[in-house]
């Protein structure tokens, strides 16, 4: 095992469900500063394909567009990422288990690139919300995309929690 601290790698999901729900800009400033000192840290991450996921015009794009750094958003535009992106589609369009839907979907969005991603960086763990789910056919689940290729994920708590995070009221 290594002894360097892992970088998280964040699914648009993390952020999308953050800011609508539990973590809203408004109630939980601390969540996003914490993302922000962490990325700082080189400890978290999320990605150009991610970036793109984020609906124009509601509160979290602008956060993206205003406060968040360009150098959140890794780039994909890397051959050993790409070459993993192409044996993840691969396997996705090969397995008869998915819907044609699902495959299209998984090569439409960022879940793939994400795993790809951290397969070309071995210390990087997918962080996101979706669950494992073996018996899937509608979706390709990024838990399963992840135990297929190897590549560590964890939740938004779980990230919050090894990073040691904590959101305190103010006084």
């Amino acid at each position: 095992m290594s002894s360097t601290p892992p970088i998280y790698i964040i699914d648009a999901n993390v952020l999308m469900q953050a800011h609508r729900l539990y973590y809203a800009f408004p109630i939980c400033p601390g969540f996003w500063d914490f993302l922000l000192r962490q990325h700082q840290a080189d400890r978290i991450i999320s990605l150009d394909r991610v970036k793109a996921e984020i609906d124009p015009g509601d509160a979290l794009h602008r956060w993206v567009q205003s406060t968040a750094p360009a150098t959140l958003f890794a780039s994909t535009h890397n051959a050993g990422v790409g070459r993993n992106f192409g044996n993840l589609a691969v396997w996705v369009q090969e397995n008869e288990h998915f819907t044609q839907a699902a495959k299209d979907e998984f090569a439409r969005v960022a879940d793939g690139w994400l795993v790809a991603y951290a397969r070309a960086h071995p210390n990087h763990v997918v962080v996101t919300m979706e669950e494992r789910a073996d018996g899937a056919k509608k979706k390709v689940p990024l838990p399963n995309a992840c135990m297929q290729f190897g590549v560590r994920y964890t939740d938004t708590f779980t990230m919050i929690k090894e990073l040691g995070g904590r959101f305190v009221l103010d006084a």
